[in-house]
């Protein structure tokens, strides 16, 4: 395996859920407030030199320029910060410019997160801020959502490769039983093959249960050079791989709807940077905005062959106790998808993983861990691997 390019000495997670009465800003201070409690020898003011932080649309609080708010709210002001945006994988790319920050040696100590307060907003203005991760002449204008974009992809995949609804289903079961294992989930239930199928239709063959939250959340991570994390924690984790891809943005523009290219992309520049194969990857937080996308996601990571993400899951390979756990947080689907901190949150479930200290839901043994995270339909993705020291 490769050198470290970057140590993570703490993490934090505000609870995912409703949060009513509470802001975007407030979220960060609560996951902020954890990653200081979980590393005490580092003092935030002295320490921290700047921070990055992710989050998709400015829509759903009316507010813009987040970066200084969070810095402010957080108590790190002077300290510079910045907010990155690539749709769903806008703290993904907080991160890795966190990484590259910390490997310039233009910092020592970064924070990176995310956040994003979507549950004060209605169905259909949580649906129009979304769709504008897609392409609007072509998709928003003639109103395809989300759920219609992941459809065309699923039913291109079962036509292609025959994966059915009940393999869909059997990700939203898994992510579920996942969820209930995970305090700061916000959907703690468990669901059955069948209620998953018979749950109410959203675009076929995409029902409820295939769906991932509107969710309220924040994440953060803090980041430095390998050669000082000692300073601050004695159970560092060693970021050892990132990869970032990009596809078009609108479907209509691809030539194959049954593969994510950006994933592709992202992994093998992730996978290569890291000196490790996808069989070295021992727990993993894949991006499953839907259930179709989470079987994707398998294939381009290379966890199996094209057309064969559906049977992956049918043999058990990616539950809990299965030979490489995937989403044991519970997932976007059960867990939670506040936009702009999944990248984050997904980093935060492999550090406690990787650390031991996942509970109920703790995976044995695991020393190497991914996470991916998707933007809009595929247009972004960006991968980072990870390793205990």
């Amino acid at each position: 395996m490769a050198k470290p390019l970057a140590s993570i000495v703490s993490a934090g997670l505000s609870k995912f859920g409703k949060r009513e009465g509470v802001s975007g800003r407030e979220l960060f201070v609560e996951a902020f407030k954890e990653a200081m409690e979980r590393c005490p020898s580092l003092d935030p003011r002295k320490d921290i030199q700047a921070l990055i932080i992710g989050q998709m649309s400015e829509s759903f609080e009316h507010q813009c320029h987040i970066a200084p708010i969070t810095s402010d709210w957080a108590g790190l002001l002077p300290t510079p910060a910045v907010r990155t945006e690539v749709a769903c994988a806008s703290s993904a790319a907080a991160i890795r410019y966190g990484v590259l920050a910390v490997m310039s040696g233009v910092y020592d100590v970064v924070l990176v997160g995310g956040v994003e307060k979507m549950t004060n907003r209605t169905t259909p203005e949580a649906t129009e801020y979304l769709g504008m991760a897609a392409d609007f002449p072509m998709e928003q204008w003639n109103g395809v959502t989300f759920p219609g974009l992941f459809a065309l992809m699923a039913t291109a995949h079962m036509h292609k490769y025959g994966t059915t609804e009940e393999q869909m289903a059997l990700i939203a079961v898994k992510n579920h039983h996942n969820a209930t294992l995970n305090p700061k989930a916000h959907m703690r239930k468990e669901v059955t093959v069948e209620q998953v199928l018979n749950s109410r239709m959203i675009a076929w063959p995409l029902k409820l249960f295939d769906c991932s939250l509107i969710s309220d959340g924040a994440a953060c991570a803090v980041i430095t050079r390998p050669e000082l994390a000692r300073k601050f924690t004695d159970t560092p984790i060693q970021i050892i791989g990132s990869g970032h891809g990009s596809d078009t943005i609108g479907l209509y523009e691809r030539e194959d709807l049954t593969s994510l290219m950006a994933v592709y992309r992202a992994a093998s520049e992730a996978y290569k940077m890291a000196g490790v194969e996808p069989s070295d990857i021992d727990v993993a937080e894949v991006h499953d905005c839907f259930t179709i996308a989470e079987i994707m996601a398998y294939e381009a990571l290379g966890f199996c062959k094209p057309g064969e993400g559906g049977r992956l899951i049918e043999d058990g390979v990616t539950t809990l106790d299965g030979s490489l756990p995937v989403n044991p947080s519970g997932g976007l689907k059960a867990k939670g998808h506040p936009i702009g901190a999944t990248g984050a949150a997904q980093l935060y479930e492999i550090y406690l993983q990787l650390i031991g200290e996942a509970g109920d839901r703790q995976v044995d043994g695991c020393e190497v861990g991914l996470t991916q995270n998707l933007g809009g339909s595929g247009a972004s993705c960006l991968i980072h691997i990870y390793r205990r020291d």
